[in-house]
This record gives C-alpha cells, sequence and structure tokens, in this order.
C-alpha cells in the first residue's frame, strides 16, 4: 500500500450543461484552476452517444484490453472520481459512474467520452497532495495513482 496524508484545499461547484464531454471539461477546468489533485462527485443526466468503459475482456490479460458500453439513450447518473497530474503535468480524470433508466443500469469508467444531457452537477474537492502522480504502467497499459516518496 502507498499512502500521502494530504488537507482540503479549495471546493468547486459546477454545472456542466448540455453536450459537454465530461473528462474534457473537469480536465480543462482543472488546469485553468491549477488544480493538481481532487475528489470529485456527480449527479445528473447522461445523454445518448456516450460510451463507458465497463471492464477488461480479461482480467488476467496484459496488457489490459477494455470493453466498451455504448449509451443509446438519456440516463440518470451518479458517480464518484478522483484527479491527478500525469507526467505531463495534465490533470488526468478517473471517474466511475452508475447510470440507470427504468430498471437497467450500467456501471463503468467515463474515459471514452460521457457526454452530459441538460445539466451535470459536480463538486470537486481539491486537495493539497505533494507525491500523487497518475503514471503509465506499462504491464496494464494506462496510467495508474503512484504515491511516491513515502512509505
Amino acid at each position: 500500500m502507498q499512502y500521502e496524508e494530504v488537507k482540503l484545499k479549495r471546493v468547486f461547484v459546477l454545472r456542466l450543461e448540455q453536450g459537454e464531454v465530461v473528462h474534457k471539461t473537469i480536465e480543462d477546468f482543472a488546469k485553468e484552476k491549477g488544480i493538481k489533485s481532487g475528489v470529485l462527485l456527480m449527479l445528473g443526466g447522461i445523454d445518448h452517444g456516450s460510451r463507458l468503459v465497463v471492464g477488461p475482456e480479461d482480467g488476467s490479460k496484459r496488457p489490459v484490453v477494455p470493453m466498451y458500453q455504448a449509451i443509446d439513450n438519456v440516463r440518470e447518473v451518479c458517480g464518484v472520481g478522483t484527479i491527478f497530474l500525469d507526467d505531463e503535468d495534465n490533470p488526468l480524470l478517473h471517474m466511475h459512474i452508475s447510470t440507470g433508466r427504468e430498471d437497467s443500469t450500467i456501471t463503468g469508467c467515463i474515459r471514452s467520452g460521457v457526454i452530459t444531457w441538460q445539466i451535470l452537477e459536480v463538486v470537486l474537492f481539491e486537495l493539497e497532495c505533494r507525491d500523487a502522480r497518475r503514471r503509465l504502467d506499462p504491464e496494464l497499459g494506462f496510467k495508474l495513482l503512484q504515491i511516491t516518496g513515502l512509505t
């Protein structure tokens, strides 16, 4: 296990609007505000044309081959995520959502493109964090949270 004790800095409330791509909008906001790390809560609706990562094809295969689920209609959504800088100093969001319509629920990662329907409410809690970054794990093939400098 890796860890770092962090402190709460600023808190932002965001309203994402119709058609905005969630991860791009939040990452652009974080870059503009100089946010290096944080935790996010999200609530609202997503639009058809969104796409989720819903698991690896084979959990033991390396590199990981993701599975995708297209969203074909408007759906309710709630989610939680974290944001940390990568090695190029870009804020990189990792957020999972559960989304439903009638009696159907899908859970997955928003990285492949989730589109706002009407509004999404996001609360972003900025953290004061020194040693956490998202670094490429060559074996898995994607960027993982790494906490360095602490034991």
